[in-house]
């Protein structure tokens, strides 16, 4: 009779972006597979929704082989999916799953969740019939591999899913495979989002904050009830930083026994001579659009500054970032120019035709119209928009009247799509353009985790972030406060009401970056690619180990075992 033990033999793991690049979670799911291969070499199944019916998905590789005797009996079960790899570093085994034949059964699916956790369901709208039904198609696909194939061949098999699109399944898995142990990892609640997105103070007022009464103020009750449910039902419960750990124990009621902090693999930072090289062709492909749509000259002494990351306005502190380019036009202790990006996708039209024309003489070898002397209308954008009217970087910029005159010491373009390399302007991807940078900023009020920023730093590009954001309060925890933007990272303090100081702070660190000299400038880059080094995944695994042992003891309280198999 073998001891039980709390060691994962099996890990699943659901996210409505497996295979499917959206945001954040795709970084920590796809970066995070290398390591978990390494640990239980394809004893780690993904699930993701099918989302690509006769497209090809270049993140996909199809694989009938993979799961073959599985799948067929799947097919007899109703469960149409395609089994295959994710084109990712690790290459982990990947199922995906359609749930359409599932809507027209969602309503019983709600009564059995009322029945099971008291969920409301009534009052929901939006994406919520369309995650939930993946939610549930992903826990049939659970339930299926686990009957079919692993059920007598292996103890501790775990299930994670990530975020409230995922909730229903973790719900349904818990009633009915007890044997599996379940994990709910919650990346930012829905109601704590909210109330930062609505414009209310959170942090203040966090302690008396009623997190079902400010749901249905703000009209998530159903997400809300969804996700406060599955929380203090799934054996563990966890959350990605320590500030997200204090909102989950104030609006869900609920403590996070275990903190999952997100790391990265440093594979896609290109090494010695080829990160030189992709450097130069990001600046100067960043420094030829800005001159085709200015008619301003950039110089190599240009500092470029950039934000990027979703567009939540408040959220991200895109708001504050401009703030504080607005009041750097007027610092007199800038001394160099300031090329500000906005990298943030946006309700994004086609790429402007008279800003592509101007760059296809520059691609062409037109060198005889470089540099152009005459700006485009609207120099401050890259692509047209659906909502040009009332989009709030071009009205925030418009208000400040920043029209990147020649006499401005600081311009500012917004580039409202996803860098995948498609965008019509700039040719290349996110990573590819991230390197051209000399500093970033990202001074936000409402972030969980920020992958922005770690990105930033692995790619030796100094940042600027908030305590406000797990990976700030991660850096000051790691380094000690104190240390700065001549450090590899500045943390400015940020609450609900310094917007202003915030913005001031921005505006001074970057005008003191900028008079950095050579060597004190390369000493910052280092030490900011060496602290992103101490959140590479094999540092961060074992807190993922730590939440399976948790998940599997508890596992092991509610079915009763003794500890012997």
């Amino acid at each position: 009779m073998a001891k039980t033990t709390n060691t994962a033999d099996f890990i699943f793991e659901s996210s409505w972006e497996v295979c499917n690049k959206m945001g954040g979670i795709y970084t920590v799911l796809s970066t995070r597979a290398k390591t978990m291969q390494g640990l239980l070499q394809d004893r780690v199944v993904f699930i993701g929704p099918d989302l690509w019916e006769g497209k090809e998905n270049p993140l996909f590789k199809e694989d009938r082989g993979v799961l073959k005797p599985w799948v067929a009996k799947a097919g007899k079960e109703g469960l149409k999916v395609r089994t295959g790899r994710w084109n990712i570093p690790g290459e982990p085994i990947v199922v995906l799953v359609d749930f359409r034949p599932y809507f027209e059964k969602r309503n019983e699916l709600y009564g059995e969740l009322w029945e099971i956790a008291g969920v409301d369901s009534t009052r929901a709208y939006g994406d919520y019939d369309e995650a939930n039904m993946f939610s549930y198609a992903a826990a049939l696909v659970v339930e299926s591999i686990y009957r079919n194939m692993l059920e007598k061949k292996y103890r501790n098999v775990v299930y994670q899913c990530h975020e409230w699109m995922c909730c229903l399944g973790a719900m349904f898995i818990q009633k009915r495979v007890p044997e599996i142990a379940t994990i709910f990892t919650t990346h930012a609640t829905t109601i704590g989002r909210s109330i930062a997105g609505n414009n209310k103070p959170l942090y203040d007022y966090l302690w008396a904050y009623n997190g079902s009464q400010m749901a249905e103020e703000l009209h998530v009750e159903a997400k809300h009830s969804l996700e406060r449910e599955t929380a203090h039902r799934v054996d563990c419960f966890t959350t990605v930083s320590s500030v997200t750990g204090r909102e989950c124990e104030e609006l869900l009621d609920v403590k996070c026994p275990v903190i999952l902090p997100n790391g990265f693999e440093a594979d896609f930072v290109p090494k010695g001579a080829a990160f030189a090289k992709t450097r130069a062709a990001a600046r100067k492909r960043i420094f030829d659009v800005a001159n085709a749509l200015t008619g301003q000259k950039f110089g190599d002494d240009t500092l470029i500054v950039a934000t990027s990351g979703r567009y939540e306005f408040r959220n991200k502190g895109i708001d504050v970032f401009l703030e504080a380019m607005n009041r750097s036009l007027r610092n007199e202790h800038l001394t160099r120019q300031v090329l500000a990006l906005v990298q943030v996708p946006a309700w994004v039209g086609e790429p402007r035709a008279d800003l592509r024309e101007r760059l296809a003489l520059i691609d062409g070898g037109g060198t005889e119209v470089q540099p152009y002397t005459d700006g485009l209308d609207c120099p401050i954008i890259t692509h047209d928009l659906h909502n040009m009217d009332s989009d709030s970087v071009t009205g925030m910029l418009k208000y400040f009247d920043m029209w990147n005159r020649p006499e401005d010491k600081v311009k500012v373009i917004f580039i409202p799509c996803y860098l995948d390399g498609k965008d019509g302007i700039f040719g290349r991807t996110y990573y590819d353009m991230l390197i051209g940078n000399d500093l970033s900023v990202y001074p936000s009020y409402y972030e969980p985790w920020g992958y922005t920023p770690l990105e930033s730093i692995a790619f030796h590009v100094p940042c600027i972030t908030t305590s406000l954001s797990g990976f700030g309060m991660w850096a000051d925890s790691v380094r000690g406060e104190g240390c700065g933007i001549a450090d590899g990272v500045e943390v400015i303090p940020r609450t609900d009401y310094n917007y202003s100081e915030v913005a001031d702070r921005i505006k001074d660190c970057v005008a003191m970056y900028g008079a950095l000299p050579d060597a004190d400038v390369e000493k910052a880059r280092k030490a900011a690619a060496a602290l992103s080094r101490k959140a590479l995944w094999k540092n961060f695994i074992k807190y993922y180990l730590k939440a399976y042992e948790v998940a599997l003891h508890r596992r092991d309280e509610r079915m009763g075992y003794s500890g012997v198999k």
